[in-house]
């Protein structure tokens, strides 16, 4: 299987045209991995007037609008200009990307095997605790190398041996329990507990944690010890769908919940702001205040359009008698520094870090919960709960054989696996030592003491700031943006490839892009397609369902052309609304390692559906690479 994939996009490499060939030649020795890294630092330059941030967001638009290719369309794939002159324009629209670089020195140090790989990860926004360059001193100890302040990368990618940082077990009783008296965590659970409220500026004073397997079961933790009976309100404010949100409606549900959500205006996808107000405000007298309406689950940005909510509906919410939620989960790595928990303290707060770019350790979410809010929730038996173990005690479980069929359990559970009906610990047991062959168990041992210590994936974050990771996601998002709009089909009256979802070339949009690719006929290709195919090209998209759509009157006709059913809708599960009606779109996002390369290598690859025949040939292809020997 893996065999024929390889042959597919090798194929499809000789194929693609002569803009992806550029992307896929740039420098691809660790040391270098964009071919502009070093034009990005900047030169000794005069100090000049800064422009106030008003006249900044109100020039920010017309500027990229008027610098971005103006007054050109392109309607074949190969008259696109190249990788290096689109990035000399690039600099000259966003002069400010150069203070970023950084960034990519960051990239070649701590992730070269991005470069290694040429591959472009376009469906990541959160971060990770650690970095990959962490990754291979863990698994790898003759790849360390020697300096810790800029090491430079091996010449070839070391073995990944798949050893995780830490393991997670599942721990017994109550979401409320454990908020009000914890349990017993081991010294480097506490570590990390700690570095992480640091890090997103989370009083342990104001606050109590937990960890959860990952951000669906934080959700529905929630849910299930939420007082519904009493408050009997649950609204949610999102443009898309949502497995974490869709569990946790349905627990609200069952537990007396009145379920309802803010509605977005077509086309822009603005959020109803009329609407969402009614269902906020009380309409109850003043001295009726004290009593809870129900609770307010807020996501600050959407994940897929990247449209960004105003805070305020927090604080009009909270006045109106709701606990609230905040949804971090799609937030930038450092946007929690604007959020101003010192001015704003929601009830709970769930983030989420996610796998080092498809490598360990395992994602999980953390569940926060303000210490005067944990009374009001109830006793349940949810589970989704977990511990992290040290790496120590992993390896020393991993090696010791197990005596009974619980000690199975707990090992499976405790490496993040759970493999029922198979002998678990010989796979377990034979994996693992497989790869710890050759490395002494003290020295993995003398590692971990450094590496429980110290999350790197954070600390780069940090160090980076706000202000700069900020400054670079928006002129990379709103290049591409605005490049994905000048792609248009040949011999047609002005036919757009694309169509952009949300918000377009906007100085506060979010590092996100929900987009439909459409032939010349104005028929839309399906997104899981074009997710395929650029996974051929080794660029790395999402797909997704955006619902929750308000049609004014005179986009009913339009309505009938672009709303369309879940596919995986089952008859009359929920006909009852219309929460199974929406659109399907492919998503990109930027996380805070994107550079231009990897957004130029998108755009140059949806420019080549301007090709009528580009998707049959691709089928084709593929249909040819299977069934070859």
């Amino acid at each position: 299987m893996r065999k024929d994939q390889r042959s597919m996009k090798e194929e499809s490499k000789k194929m693609q045209s002569p803009c992806l060939e550029e992307v896929s030649q740039g420098c691809l020795h660790g040391c270098c991995p964009s071919p502009f890294l070093n034009q990005h630092e900047p030169q000794t330059k005069a100090s000049k007037p800064r422009n106030s941030s008003a006249a900044c967001r109100r020039d920010f638009a017309s500027k990229t609008t008027s610098s971005i290719f103006p007054n050109t369309q392109f309607t074949n794939h190969e008259s696109l200009p190249s990788m290096q002159d689109s990035f000399t324009e690039f600099t000259k629209a966003y002069p400010q990307y150069s203070d970023t670089y950084r960034v990519d020195q960051i990239r070649s140090r701590e992730y070269y095997h991005l470069s290694f790989s040429d591959h472009t990860c376009l469906d990541y926004l959160g971060i990770g605790l650690f970095s990959y360059s962490q990754l291979q001193k863990q698994e790898c100890p003759r790849y360390r190398i020697a300096s810790s302040s800029f090491p430079v990368p091996p010449e070839s990618p070391p073995p990944v041996l798949d050893i995780p940082f830490f393991g997670v077990s599942y721990k017994p009783g109550n979401l409320k329990t454990q908020l009000l008296h914890g349990g017993v965590a081991s010294e480097f659970e506490s570590v990390i507990r700690k570095r992480i409220m640091s890090f997103l500026n989370v009083s342990e004073n104001d606050y109590s944690m937990v960890f959860t397997a990952n951000k669906t079961s934080a959700f529905k933790l929630v849910a299930e010890s939420y007082p519904f009976q009493s408050n009997r309100k649950l609204l949610t404010v999102y443009d898309y769908e949502s497995e974490a949100i869709e569990a946790m409606s349905n627990s609200s549900e069952k537990n007396g919940a009145k379920v309802m959500s803010a509605e977005f205006s077509w086309p822009r996808l603005r959020l109803q702001s009329s609407k969402l107000r009614n269902m906020l405000v009380s309409k109850e007298k003043k001295k009726k205040k004290k009593k809870r309406r129900g609770l307010f689950v807020f996501p600050l940005h959407s994940r897929m359009t990247g449209a960004r909510y105003p805070y305020l509906w927090m604080s009009i919410a909270e006045e109106n008698g709701w606990h609230v939620l905040i949804d971090s989960c799609a937030l930038g790595p450092k946007d929690m520094d604007s959020f101003g928990l010192s001015l704003f303290r929601p009830d709970f707060l769930i983030c989420s870090f996610y796998k080092v770019f498809g490598e360990n350790p395992s994602g999980f979410a953390c569940l926060f919960a303000k210490k005067s809010t944990i009374p009001v929730l109830e006793i349940s038996s949810t589970s989704g709960i977990i511990g992290l173990i040290p790496p120590q005690k992993l390896f020393r479980a991993v090696t010791e054989s197990p005596g009974t069929d619980t000690e199975v359990e707990n090992l499976a559970s405790q490496s993040g696996r759970i493999e029922k009906g198979k002998t678990t610990y010989e796979i377990q047991h034979a994996e693992i030592v497989e790869k710890l062959k050759g490395i002494e168990m003290s020295e993995v041992s003398e590692s971990d003491k450094s590496i429980e210590m110290e999350c790197r994936g954070l600390d780069e974050v940090d160090s980076l700031g706000l202000v700069t990771i900020s400054s670079r996601a928006r002129c990379l998002i709103n290049w591409l943006v605005s490049a994905l709009l000048k792609l248009q089909h040949p011999n047609t009256n002005g036919t757009p490839l694309v169509r952009i979802y949300g918000p377009k070339v906007k100085f506060d949009r979010g590092p996100a892009i929900a987009f439909n690719v459409f032939d010349w006929k104005g028929e839309k290709i399906e997104p899981v397609l074009v997710q395929k195919l650029a996974d051929r090209s080794n660029i790395s998209l999402s797909y997704g369902f955006l619902h929750h759509i308000w049609f004014a009157d005179k986009y009913q006709e339009e309505k009938e052309k672009v709303i369309e059913r879940r596919n995986n809708e089952a008859d009359g599960n929920k006909g009852k609304d219309k929460s199974g009606m929406g659109i399907a779109v492919v998503t990109a996002a930027l996380g805070f390692l994107a550079n231009f390369q990897d957004i130029y290598k998108l755009w140059a690859f949806i420019a080549q559906f301007l090709d009528a025949d580009f998707v049959e040939k691709e089928r084709w292809r593929s249909t040819k690479t299977k069934f070859e020997p």
